[in-house]
């Protein structure tokens, strides 16, 4: 199945720190048998609200072909990561 994600993580994270957990993300899916097929980095912008007295994210598009128990784990995974802001994971009708 074809899911898409979008991540807000945390702008305080340096680069490096940005990097491990995007590697962080496509590793959960690739451990699960799925495959990335894009990640789109929009940046840094302006929440719409304010979410944990913060008021910008550096939001993430993830594309992956992934069975359904990947995409769970990978929900789970973002829950509990204390770097993403907020996150939603969508199956794509393709």
């Amino acid at each position: 199945m074809t899911y898409e994600s979008v991540i807000i993580l945390s702008p305080q994270l340096d680069e490096e720190a940005l990097e491990n957990a995007i590697n962080r993300i496509q590793d959960v899916i690739k451990n699960g048998n799925g495959e990335v097929t894009k990640v789109d980095r929009w940046g840094k912008r302006r929440l719409a609200y304010e979410i944990k007295d913060l008021t910008e994210g550096y939001y993430l598009l993830v594309e992956m072909d992934a069975p359904s128990a990947t995409a769970q784990e990978l929900d789970r995974v973002l829950r509990i990561s204390d770097d993403v802001i907020r996150h939603l994971i969508v199956r794509r009708n393709t």
